[in-house]
């Protein structure tokens, strides 16, 4: 217990009458007990005195009635002394030196206590022996002659022969009553002294702890907010001081109190006014608000009305192009079809730069994140736009570095609308010279990579002035160019949000008249599996390659391919010696690589392709000319392979270790012949007289039997009358729209069950949600084209149905989803995970049972990145919880029921996966026999 709060306890009068009393108490009993004692010891001492002055003479006068033992007269002298001192003496004995009784000097009747007990030789001198309330002394009597003892007196001493001892009884009575007396007298003193300082005491404690304790109570009034308290009266000393030192204190406090008083009643009145202020301002805001959101509302039923009035005519005018092209024209006419859907599906372009545009500005752009294969998507995409290219006569290169990862995880469809945007306004302003695409690793972590991409041209550059205004919306560098070149200024912009959404940056630099350099880096996840198929490169080791290629960049780019496959390649970028090396070679090439730029005529290139047919056994043209003509008569014939350029890696490699056999000249362009129609019956249902003549044309080429309504009325009245095999049901349509035609037919029909595809030209994805939210299977947009309307007719016909597992354990849909709807990427996803299931469980147990939490860790996260591409929603939870958890340090003993429940799963996720992969293996097998997919 701390001391300090014991001393609190008590008051300060308290203290004061302690320390006061305390110390005088203490010294008067201290000096009363030092002067009582000392005069008891006093008056024994003089006891004593009297007592040897008594003996001492009675022993030298007792020596002659010892000697001649005259008992009578002895006792006289005896009895003399005890009269003499009545008061003091009780009683006189005298004992021989036999320690005999010799004489008394009256009858006592306890002599026998004034015998000396011990031997008679060892009393030298007066001794002094305290019995009860008496003090007997005994003084030994010696003979001063030698003759004058008697003959039986044998005990010698060194101060002569011993005759006896007389012993001497002194009343101690008054001794003590002395003592008493003394004793009564120190305390009295004391008791005095005691009652003199508790009168000093409380002297001090009425002039200085009741002030004090005034001053206390004054103070605690003050703390209680009781300002007007005051000490009063007059006080002496410090304390007067301390006095007037509170109740300035207290008169300040009050004067401070009523200024404070003064400046919360203005803050008080301020904030009453400022809170209605912004009480207000709330009102107004809520009041923005709500416009705000009714105008994006509004804005958000504009872009989808917008999009499916545009979408509409478009899609019967890009439909019906499409379909006059199959039947038998001139060549003026198909010429004239085929302007009509090119105009028709820039249209479409614009509309859906615009729509872009307006999600990114209002937020509702959703990034998907899937695994894809970065050189193929970036290839595919560069082969898209390589014929606006190959019609200006410009080279077109895309170099990307070997370290780039090729398996990564993001949004390949907007990876590709970048790199389109980019590269389709690098060869949009590029008159002459080349267009590269160059994609370097920036920086790699574990889980994710950063890449720089650059797209380089030799175009028309862009004027400093003109730099700050690109990345604004509908603007250009200036109006001459929106004139010269078209276009409505979105697809910077675009790119620019896109990149930045996507957590990137986006910068270019230009000079008039040299090209500019649009650069962007991306940060994109790193792939767990391999997409795609892989190649045995090694096959290609020391393979004897002859590769012409005049262009710099091109031929740069690929012979870095080649040398990476450790090829021995001989390089040539001029004719003349090309035509050396082939007629002077001994030995055949396993590979020539010839470009068709480069030579005067039709003639020498067909001489050179002959010449060199003769050197090897696989001859690859690389084709990016815009002669169809020369490609048809005299490449194709001569050549092995013809690879359009730019070609991507594994293009290249693919065609280097699987050559054609043989190559099959392409006839001439025929009428094809209708393929052989499903036994399918179809409802289709759109408002739009159109649109719904165009659905029933491509549905009437595909399957057996078309049954075609304008109403969602008609629809649902059709739905209760027959069975149909798939509904193809507009969205926005007078009466009963589509989702409501959908809900009836889903409530009480004979097509409960029948898969509903929803067909309409709405492109939010809000409207998307909606649209499959309230009951339709499927979403086919509009324009409608055809091999999407075979995809869905055969995706939903001959849709897989699985029994014998929960949906929330393997979902194939949403497999598929993940898959950017690749049923082979799927299951090549599923089967990874599959195989890695026995190995995942093995570490998992044991990692439970030694609670090794860092190997728990690694393990769950590399299952929830698998989980997350194959379609297994539950097992996707519970790691992403477990994993949760164990990043903040939970103990994985702690984590024993979930990771069991994993286990439990991964159980069931086992037997669903096979029970998938062997019933889809065999389909889609077939299906890619048949050309379907």
């Amino acid at each position: 217990m701390n001391p300090v709060n014991n001393m609190t306890k008590y008051s300060l009068r308290s203290w004061v009458l302690v320390l006061a009393l305390a110390p005088t108490i203490l010294v008067g009993i201290l000096l009363g007990s030092y002067f009582t004692i000392n005069r008891f010891y006093e008056l024994e001492d003089t006891l004593v005195e009297q007592g040897s002055n008594i003996i001492e003479p009675l022993s030298i006068a007792s020596e002659i009635g010892l000697v001649a033992n005259d008992r009578e007269a002895t006792k006289r002298l005896l009895a003399a002394a005890q009269l003499n001192k009545s008061t003091l003496v009780k009683s006189i004995a005298i004992f021989d030196a036999n320690n005999q009784l010799f004489v008394t000097s009256h009858y006592h009747k306890d002599f026998e206590i004034m015998r000396y007990k011990e031997a008679l030789n060892t009393l030298h001198k007066t001794e002094i022996e305290h019995v009860g309330d008496s003090l007997i002394l005994r003084t030994p009597i010696f003979s001063t002659g030698p003759s004058a003892a008697p003959a039986n007196y044998d005990i010698q001493t060194d101060d002569g022969q011993l005759l006896g001892y007389i012993s001497i009884i002194i009343n101690k009575e008054r001794a003590l009553l002395e003592q008493h007396r003394a004793a009564v007298a120190a305390f009295i003193i004391v008791l005095i002294g005691v009652q003199l300082n508790l009168l000093f005491t409380f002297r001090l404690v009425k002039n200085v702890t009741q002030p004090i304790t005034e001053m206390v109570r004054v103070v605690a009034k003050i703390r209680e907010g009781k300002l007007d308290a005051r000490l009063d009266g007059n006080l002496i000393g410090e304390l007067d001081l301390l006095k007037r030192g509170i109740n300035a204190m207290a008169g300040s406090l009050s004067e401070y109190h009523d200024e404070m008083q003064q400046n919360i009643d203005q803050a008080t009145s301020d904030l009453r006014e400022t809170l209605e202020q912004i009480e207000i301002q709330n009102v107004e805001l809520d009041l923005a608000k709500k416009r705000a959101l009714e105008a994006s509302r509004i804005k958000s039923e504009f872009l989808a009305n917008m999009s499916h009035e545009l979408r509409t005519p478009l899609n019967g005018v890009i439909g019906f192009a499409r379909q006059l092209v199959k039947t038998p024209l001139h060549s003026s006419q198909v010429d004239y079809i085929k302007t009509i859907e090119r105009s028709a599906t820039n249209l479409l372009g614009i509309i859906n730069d615009i729509l872009d545009f307006s999600k990114l500005e209002a937020g509702k752009m959703v990034l998907e994140n899937m695994p894809f294969g970065l050189r193929e998507t970036i290839g595919d995409t560069i082969t898209l736009i390589s014929g606006s290219a190959q019609a200006k006569g410009l080279e077109l290169v895309v170099d990307i570095a070997p370290n780039v990862p090729d398996n990564v995880n993001g949004d390949a469809m907007r990876v590709c609308q970048i790199i389109n945007n980019l590269v389709g306004n690098a060869i949009k302003f590029t008159d002459s010279g080349s267009v590269m695409v160059k994609i370097e690793l920036q920086s790699q972590s574990e889980e994710q990579v950063v890449l720089r991409c650059d797209v380089v041209d030799t175009g028309i550059g862009i004027d400093e002035s003109q730099q700050d205004f690109l990345f604004q919306a509908f603007g250009q560098a200036d109006s001459s160019i929106s004139r010269r070149f078209g276009g409505t200024g979105l697809g910077l912009v675009i790119t620019k949000r896109l990149v930045n959404q996507m957590g990137g940056q986006i910068g270019f630099t230009s000079s008039p008249e040299k090209g500019s350099n649009f650069w962007f880096s991306l940060p994109l996840g790193l792939g767990q599996f391999q997409i795609g198929d892989s190649l045995p490169l090694e096959k290609l080791k020391n393979k004897t390659i002859l590769f012409y290629e005049p262009r710099v960049l091109t031929h740069a780019v690929l012979s870095r391919q080649l040398n990476q496959w450790d090829t021995k390649v001989t390089h040539h970028q001029h004719i003349p010696s090309l035509l050396t090396t082939l007629n002077t070679a001994e030995a055949p090439y396993d590979y020539v690589l010839l470009s068709c730029h480069g030579f005067s005529d039709a003639g020498q290139l067909v001489s050179t392709l002959n010449l060199a047919k003769t050197k090897t056994d696989c001859l690859v043209v690389l084709y990016d000319c815009q002669e169809q003509d020369a490609l048809t008569q005299f490449i194709r014939p001569n050549a092995d392979v013809v690879l359009s350029l730019p070609v991507s890696e594994h293009q290249l490699a693919r065609n280097l270790l699987y050559p054609p056999m043989e190559y099959d000249i392409i006839a001439p362009v025929t009428i094809a012949t209708p393929a052989a129609r499903q036994s399918l019956t179809v409802l289709a249902v759109d408002d739009n007289f159109a649109n719904l003549k165009l659905i029933d044309t491509l549905l009437s080429e595909l399957v057996t039997t078309v049954i075609a309504v304008n109403s969602g009325d008609e629809a649902v009245k059709q739905a209760k009358t027959r069975t149909f095999d798939l509904i193809f049901m507009d969205i926005q349509m007078p009466g009963t729209d589509g989702i409501s035609a959908t809900k009836q037919i889903r409530q009480g029909s004979m097509n409960r069950n029948t898969p509903i595809i929803a067909v309409t030209a709405h492109a939010i994805a809000e409207e998307r949600e909606l649209i499959l939210g309230s009951g339709m299977d499927g979403y086919l947009p509009k324009p409608i084209d055809e091999a999407a309307l075979k995809d869905v007719i055969h995706r939903w016909i001959t849709r897989p149905k699985f029994t014998h597992f929960d949906l929330h354990t393997l979902n194939w849909d949403l497999c598929l989803t993940q898959a950017n709807h690749k049923a082979d990427l799927a299951l090549d996803m599923l089967r990874m995970l599959l195989d890695s299931l026995p190995q995942t469980v093995t570490t998992i147990q044991t990692a439970l049972s030694q609670n090794d939490h860092p190997v728990m860790l690694s393990t769950i996260h590399k299952l929830h990145g698998a989980s997350c591409y194959c379609g297994v929603p539950t097992t996707q939870r519970l790691c992403q919880e477990i994993e949760s958890a164990l990043k903040h340090e939970t103990a994985v003993e702690d984590l024993e029921p979930e990771i069991l429940e994993l286990l439990d799963e991964l159980t069931k996720v086992e037997s669903a996966a096979n029970q998938v992969i062997s019933q889809l293996s065999a389909e889609i097998t077939d299906d890619q026999k048949n050309g379907l997919l």
